[in-house]
């Protein structure tokens, strides 16, 4: 199992990391991520707004969502090596 952090900690500067958070139905999600600035949502083009910063993730294989998670793993944090 990953060793949990504060997403508060988790790099924002666009890197992929593994967070975890919980949907409206309380169901508790672990997915791979990115912290996205709106300097760099409006670099990629389209019309943005201070709403669309944060934390995004494929929710489906075509699918991105904005989420809001509580917590992230660093890479390398799995405790079940053998």
């Amino acid at each position: 199992m990953s060793a949990k952090t504060p997403i508060a900690t988790a790099p924002t500067d666009g890197s992929k990391v593994t967070v975890y958070w919980t949907d409206r139905d309380g169901q508790e999600n672990e997915s791979l991520a990115q912290y996205r600035s709106l300097a760099r949502l409006k670099a990629a083009g389209g019309q943005w707004d201070e709403t669309d910063e944060g934390w995004w993730a494929y929710v489906d294989s075509d699918t991105q969502k904005r989420i809001a998670p509580h917590s992230w793993a660093a890479p390398g944090s799995d405790d079940d090596e053998e």
